[in-house]
């Protein structure tokens, strides 16, 4: 299953050397691979998943709305992206452990984040985002793939302790040129660690296309640790999920690590920080936007007499009800004091941290100067 090494420079041909299950256009595909995985999966369950999608595309433009009215300090959108994340998250077991980088809107909505926990990381608030141990999640990695290797000791801990939980680590197509990935993959490969590394390969690391820094699929690294490998189309929510599915039984199985290559794009910025329009192709862009990953669900549904303009509408409501509560949890948050940053640093209080506070208090004082 792992794929054929065939340069990826152009960007059309790049989506064809995919596993899919549901075309750009809607229709559904057959495939031998990764039908057995989905077979019980039903209309109902397709809504919910369209529903998912819906939110989290609605959740992600209400973040990027908060941080340009300078509610929040930064925003990574995932506009694009809503698939790969839906799709595979939704295929995990309650008990499996998830890695993420700072990207992983969807994947932390469908393991059940409340509305705040969406923006507290994002405003510099006190405290975690949210509680890891319910919602099986560690907590955002701003390290680009450190989060990898976080996966593969947990994974190790896993097989140690014999449990039946995977644990799963996200990243970008950037950060599989970072030391940390790689190193990860050799460990994983050579404890036969439980862990399944999923690439969203959404075309840019920041400015670098993926086209320069990788001359051949993603996914074809892996076999190269011994690691079996699939590259999905990442714009099918359904592949996503059966590529998933699949990925999980592996490893569950005690069989070790699989890497999951999920092809989609990054429609937005890298982060709220960036401006895309000085280095990509409008045309890319445009090209992009004719394989949304909701249109693509809702064509296939529609044909099917599965959904309509209602249940659309009510999908689009449900979402802007969760972004509203979203800002007021974000607008009613109190920051501490600036100088609280010292507090609970140690057990005692010391000269050093004492030094500190006073030299951190005297540059605050500059600003009511002004």
């Amino acid at each position: 299953m792992s794929p054929q090494i065939i340069p990826i420079a152009d960007t059309a041909q790049d989506l064809e050397l995919t596993e899919r299950l549901i075309a750009p256009d809607g229709t559904r595909q057959k495939n031998p691979d990764l039908d057995p995985f989905v077979a019980d999966v039903d209309a109902a369950q397709l809504r919910s998943l369209h529903h998912d999608m819906v939110m989290l595309r609605r959740l992600d433009a209400e973040g990027i709305a908060l941080q340009r009215q300078g509610q929040l300090g930064l925003w990574a959108p995932c506009n694009g992206q809503e698939a790969a994340q839906i799709g595979t998250a939704r295929a995990l077991d309650p008990i499996d452990f998830v890695f993420p980088s700072y990207r992983e809107t969807g994947v932390i909505y469908a393991r059940g984040a409340e509305p705040g926990d969406f923006v507290r990381v994002w405003r510099g608030e006190e405290g975690a985002p949210f509680d890891p141990q319910e919602m099986r999640i560690a907590p955002l990695q701003i390290i680009i793939g450190a989060q990898t290797l976080h996966a593969v000791g947990y994974a190790m801990g896993i097989k140690h302790e014999k449990a039946p939980e995977v644990a799963v680590t996200y990243f970008g197509d950037g950060a599989t040129s970072q030391g940390d990935v790689n190193e990860a993959m050799i460990f994983a490969a050579s404890y036969q660690a439980p862990v399944v590394f999923v690439c969203q390969n959404n075309h840019w690391a920041i400015s670098e296309p993926v086209s320069l820094q990788s001359q051949h699929p993603i996914a074809g690294r892996a076999p190269g640790f011994g690691i079996p490998s699939m590259r999905v189309d990442g714009n099918d929510v359904l592949a996503c999920m059966a590529a998933m599915r699949w990925a999980l039984e592996h490893a569950r199985a005690g069989k070790g690590p699989v890497f999951i290559e999920a092809v989609t794009y990054r429609m937005g910025p890298h982060t709220t920080a960036d401006d895309p329009t000085r280095y990509r192709d409008p045309a890319e862009l445009e090209k992009w936007r004719t394989r949304d990953p909701i249109s693509r669900l809702e064509a296939y549904l529609r044909a099917a007499g599965e959904l309509d303009d209602e249940q659309i509408a009510a999908a689009h409501a449900d979402a802007d009800v969760f972004a509203r509560k979203m800002r007021a949890e974000c607008l009613g948050m109190v920051t501490r004091e600036p100088l609280a940053v010292f507090d609970a640093v140690y057990a005692e209080p010391h000269i050093g941290l004492e030094r500190q506070r006073d030299e951190y208090s005297s540059y605050l004082a500059t600003f009511e100067e002004v």
